[in-house]
């Protein structure tokens, strides 16, 4: 299975072919699959994180609809807390966005977390690299545990995070260590007028206190209202703003070559541990060279 399969075949080719990853990683052809996409990146990717109840998933579909009406299509990647039981995913957010099965511009894939730590799970990184090939916008949605959420750097160009009013000081902000990652931060429920305000007035005390090196990029805060669909539009804007610095800085290659050394490094250690990293140490991934190749090689040479 290549792209041009998957271009053609539209979101059921799409989800077999993420079913091929998922039960057969190592597979000379889902290695091929990978590496090619990999290296005909499209889509601006996006990270939305902040703790559960914040509006996440409101937000989500009003997002979705302001790229759908702008013509731009979207595959969503929503990783959700695992049952104990079944290993799947728990909340399943593919039933709270509510998309026209009918779209063949929108893909919502769901995705458990399982025994990860990060708010991402384990498919996250190939499925948004097949996404990413194939969408304009490819939206993740990380579980939402607090502490354990700015995993979703090392897969997302634009990182968004999204707080509540009524959630919290400045101080239990830099607690969290949740000041350090965004691009963009999100009021969200700003309906709620005097609350709102206070928390945005939290958060760019937060920012102020923190020691994030953005390249030259003023972190916004924004009000937003999914329910009103107010402040949609701005948001949309901020976030293409933020893909046009990357561009303007050519710092949007780098940061996803930075990336793919990373996802290889990770994925040498969840397989082989650190004794089988040390063995391939120094890990470096060559410019010409795809992580999943690189990883296909280093699985011949471990095993």
């Amino acid at each position: 299975m290549d792209l041009k399969t998957l271009e053609d075949g539209g979101k059921a080719a799409l989800a077999r072919a993420l079913a091929q990853i998922e039960a057969r990683p190592d597979a000379p052809e889902t290695v091929a699959l990978l590496s090619e996409a990999y290296r005909r990146p499209r889509a601006h990717v996006i990270g939305i994180t902040g703790p559960p109840g914040v509006g996440k998933s409101t937000l989500m579909n009003a997002l979705i609809g302001g790229w759908r009406a702008r013509g731009r299509t979207v595959g969503v990647i929503a990783v959700d807390p695992s049952s104990r039981k079944s290993k799947g995913a728990l909340l399943g957010d593919r039933t709270r966005l509510q998309t026209d099965p009918e779209d063949q511009g929108v893909y919502v894939r769901s995705m458990a977390a399982r025994d990860r730590l990060g708010g991402l799970a384990g498919l996250t990184v190939a499925a948004m690299v097949v996404m990413r090939a194939l969408y304009d916008v490819v939206l993740i949605e990380t579980v939402g545990v607090g502490q354990s959420e700015t995993d979703v750097v090392r897969v997302a160009d634009t990182v968004v995070f999204c707080v509540q009013p009524g959630s919290g000081d400045s101080l239990q902000f830099m607690k969290a260590g949740i000041a350090e990652i965004p691009h963009l931060v999100l009021v969200t429920k700003a309906d709620m007028g005097a609350a709102a305000e206070r928390a945005r007035a939290d958060v760019h005390g937060a920012l102020s206190l923190a020691e994030a090196d953005m390249e030259g990029w003023d972190v916004p805060v924004l009000m937003v209202s999914s329910m009103q669909k107010q402040g949609v539009d701005a948001v949309v804007a901020a976030m293409d703003r933020h893909l046009a610095h990357l561009r303007d800085r050519h710092a949007l290659a780098a940061a996803r070559a930075a990336q793919g050394a990373e996802w290889l490094e990770e994925f040498v250690r969840e397989r082989f541990g650190r004794e089988g990293l040390k063995k391939v140490a120094p890990l470096t991934l060559p410019a010409n060279e795809t992580p999943f190749d690189a990883l296909a090689a280093l699985v011949e040479r471990l095993a």
